[in-house]
């Protein structure tokens, strides 16, 4: 059997009944593709290759190249947002990783007082975006290509606009990413540990498509489930799983506590159907033997 993500080996369910993966064949989605890895086996299903919009799973991937940029000493967890917005002294790359800084959520503008409100916020990321081109003298898609997508070999993989929510990507490329969660290389391990557990952990928010979340965890830039009920991940995932979804029906978690990650990608937004299918999708990755 071919090896076509470059690690771990991929292995063919006897049949359906055996596959956990066989559940997107009954999704209402025009395409959909997964994949689960534990870093040594790797399984697929769909068209793995296909580049499908991301939407807001573009961000871990964006806040992956910003960790990199600190660990080479280009800006800090501490920087503010004043480097580009004069009008945002007191909100840190911190602040704007976790979506605790007080952005509103699509304009760049403060809303509440950094650090006291999780409020979800692509404009907070757009603003890291700026910060990144002003600290290292790329723009925000170059320096992800440089940083993590060329390092990690993702050549479907590209960020086509807003750093929010602009990227494309397949999920063979996708779990290339996952194995690097689960097992990092282009980062200090402490220095990711850090940003998968939470930022400002006592803040509540609303956690877009599942309401209000007391508290909601988030890392830097990735979410973290904790004890959110409900959720788009398993109820058997632990709570230091992390990842993301994304509203072009895209998601991607890594549960460190059982050293597996998936992603599943579709062409359909994220609704009802994805907040029912995910999580017994999940739970049947966690059980697989």
């Amino acid at each position: 059997m071919a090896e076509p993500l470059g690690y771990g080996r991929l292995v063919p369910a006897a049949n359906a009944e055996d596959d956990p993966l066989h559940a997107i064949d009954s999704w209402p989605v025009p395409t959909a593709a997964a994949g689960w890895t534990n870093g040594a086996r790797t399984e697929l299903r769909g068209p793995t290759t296909k580049a499908f919009a991301l939407a807001s799973v573009t961000k871990p991937l964006v806040a992956y190249a910003v960790l990199v940029a600190i660990e080479e000493g280009s800006l800090h967890l501490d920087t503010t947002a004043s480097q580009t917005d004069g009008s945002l002294p007191d909100v840190t790359v911190r602040h704007l990783m976790s979506h605790a800084g007080g952005i509103d959520p699509d304009q760049r503008r403060s809303v509440a007082q950094p650090g006291t409100r999780r409020i979800y916020s692509n404009a907070g990321f757009e603003i890291l975006g700026d910060l990144i081109a002003a600290t290292t003298g790329f723009a925000i898609a170059d320096y992800l290509h440089e940083a993590v997508l060329a390092p990690l070999a993702m050549p479907s993989t590209q960020l086509l606009g807003s750093p929010a929510h602009g990227a494309v990507s397949s999920v063979e490329d996708l779990l290339r990413f996952a194995a690097e969660l689960l097992t990092p290389t282009l980062l200090d391990r402490s220095t990711l540990r850090a940003a998968t557990t939470p930022a400002f952990a006592e803040l509540t928010g609303v956690l877009p498509g599942f309401g209000h979340q007391e508290p909601n965890p988030w890392g830097l830039g990735f979410e973290i489930k904790g004890r959110k009920d409900p959720h788009w991940t398993g109820t058997d995932n632990s709570p230091s799983a992390f990842g993301h979804f994304g509203r072009a029906g895209t998601m991607l978690w890594v549960d460190p506590e059982h050293q597996r990650a998936a992603v599943a990608l579709t062409d359909r937004d994220f609704g009802p159907w994805a907040a029912e299918a995910w999580p017994p999708f999940s739970n049947a990755i966690l059980g697989a033997r």
